[in-house]
């Protein structure tokens, strides 16, 4: 594998796909071949995993449930979508990736972190973000801002007590892979926090010699 993967996190409303066109635009003004995608979905399969997990009718699923649907979901985008572009020494952003379920099945819903990196572990197959952005921004402020922007999904709908567990399991992530997980304030400009975010790619690019 030669190429870039990069992972953008955030609570809902944290301003991720903003900050991903501009990285993606960062990225193509210099001549790399780069590909955005998201999780869940990425592919036809995938997409079709989503439906079912963000569906507010499906008030009856299990974390356990959830967090399989999840992995299927994974699986399938890992495959089909990130590692043919790694592999072809490409740059992948992706619009959540292993991150957000150690968050939300893994502490939000009460599973534990070990729990859902077991449920993924052929899901990924090792594979890691080589950096990772995490938009920092409390619960309240980022419901509020998705409520202006569209009808909430089934994880959106969340109550407040899981979305500040959802936070917390984010900043526990980040204190623990601080070589791998930046975190940035999302309350920033929208420019202030693509410079930061090029800062570190930049960074990054000097120590691997790209």
């Amino acid at each position: 594998m030669s190429g870039l993967f990069i992972s953008i996190e955030g609570t809902d409303g944290s301003g991720k796909t903003t900050q991903i066109r501009l990285l993606e635009q960062y990225f193509k003004d210099r001549g790399f071949y780069v590909v955005c995608t998201r999780e869940p979905g990425g592919n036809m399969i995938s997409e079709k995993i989503r439906e079912l997990i963000i569906d507010k009718e499906n008030t009856e699923m299990t974390p356990v449930t959830e967090a399989l649907l999840y992995a299927a979901a994974r699986a399938q985008h890992v495959a089909c979508d990130i590692m043919p572009v790694l592999n072809d020494g490409g740059i992948v952003i992706s619009d959540r990736f292993l991150d957000s379920s150690l968050v939300y099945q893994g502490c939000a819903r009460g599973l534990g972190i070990k729990t859902v990196k077991d449920i993924n572990k052929y899901a990924v197959d090792s594979l890691e973000p080589d950096i990772t952005f995490f938009l920092r921004l409390k619960p309240g402020d980022g419901i509020e801002r998705k409520k202006k922007q569209k009808e909430l999904d089934r994880m959106e709908s969340e109550n407040e007590k899981f979305h500040r567990m959802v936070y917390g399991g984010y900043m526990q992530l980040a204190r623990r892979n601080k070589k791998r997980i930046k975190v940035i304030d999302a309350l920033k400009s929208i420019d202030d926090i693509h410079r930061e975010i090029v800062e570190y790619i930049e960074r990054l690019f000097e120590q691997k010699g790209i």
